[in-house]
């Protein structure tokens, strides 16, 4: 990996020899992450159904002190109430307390703990009306795929004025675009031809913003920070290179808005928040995707302890040792 500003005033290279790896990271596509979760659950034994591809319409809380149960949100507009079936067998089955959620294609399910991983417009999250701190900071992203002449096995990044372009490889010759830039410029950028946008790119990437870094007097100063903490993947060893040439755009150009957005609260009677639903970043070096897979592998063992210990799931003070204990983002 290879990262450097539009200043000239230095860059700083990643190695995945330098901390015995064979890689730094992967890129995966979305498609295909999607298409892996869900061979997964269908091969495994464990599941007694799987419900694909449904929505949630509603959600409720049922417990045997309840009269009458509180509908947390009916998708449909036009519907004010809902009628809910109250079977006390099933709520027996589940230990008197559970959440009833029905879906778009007629079926209900009843469970101890609903996960809310659906994304930073978190469907889960509204029909909580969990409190959120956003902001909006008036920058997009246009995001493509391009090709090569040659092989590219390194991640780039740039720093611009209005904001940083990555060249993540993809595979072969291939690589993926994230530029992000003003509202004002990613319209002009997402429907130029395709032609000028790949000039654009290289224009971004080569002396378009000034010369190419003649120092890598950044990596000096992070290499003895690397050996005073002994983290570190600096390399000092290689010299500033020039990322490989953009010669075709392979891929439809999106744009989409960038914000921040913080829940108040990840966790709720019988419902946790994880991954965008709890918290988005601005999409640098797949942080946001790494924060929700270790949210997911956090709340994995806390579920498991509780288990094994005998504990309900959804009590909200087994839960809240997700945030306690994991160092939950």
């Amino acid at each position: 990996m290879q990262v450097w500003d539009y200043t000239g005033l230095g860059y700083t290279r990643y190695n995945a020899r330098d901390v015995g790896k064979e890689c730094l990271g992967c890129v995966v596509e979305n498609r295909v992450l999607h298409h892996s979760l869900l061979s997964s659950f269908q091969a495994n034994e464990d599941f007694q159904k799987t419900f694909y591809p449904s929505r949630l319409t509603s959600m409720s809380l049922l417990s045997q002190s309840s009269a009458a149960n509180k509908i947390i949100e009916q998708s449909d507009p036009k519907s004010r109430s809902s009628t809910v079936d109250q079977s006390k067998d099933k709520q027996q089955t589940l230990g008197g307390s559970s959440v009833k959620l029905d879906l778009s294609d007629g079926n209900s399910l009843y469970a101890r703990l609903v996960v809310g991983a659906d994304g930073s417009k978190s469907h889960v999250r509204e029909m909580l009306a969990l409190k959120t701190t956003r902001w909006n900071y008036s920058q997009n992203a246009v995001i493509c795929s391009v090709e090569h002449t040659v092989e590219n096995h390194c991640a780039w990044q740039r720093f611009l004025p209005s904001g940083p372009i990555a060249l993540l490889p993809m595979g072969d010759r291939f690589s993926n675009i994230v530029w992000t830039m003003t509202p004002d410029e990613s319209i002009n950028h997402k429907s130029m031809p395709d032609d000028d946008f790949v000039k654009a790119v290289n224009h971004a990437l080569d002396y378009g913003y000034g010369s190419y870094p003649q120092s890598g007097a950044l990596d000096k100063y992070m290499e003895k920070f690397s050996r005073f903490t002994g983290l570190g993947a600096f390399s000092v060893t290689e010299g500033f290179q020039a990322p490989p040439k953009v010669v075709s755009v392979v891929s439809e150009r999106m744009a989409f808005p960038l914000s921040l957005m913080h829940a108040h609260d990840y966790v709720s009677k019988r419902v946790v928040l994880i991954g965008d639903a709890a918290h988005t970043v601005h999409p640098l070096a797949g942080q946001g995707v790494n924060l929700g897979f270790g949210d997911a592998c956090a709340l994995a063992k806390v579920i498991a302890d509780g288990i094994s210990a005998g504990s309900d799931i959804g009590e909200v003070s087994l839960l809240l040792s997700l945030i306690l204990d994991h160092n939950f983002w």
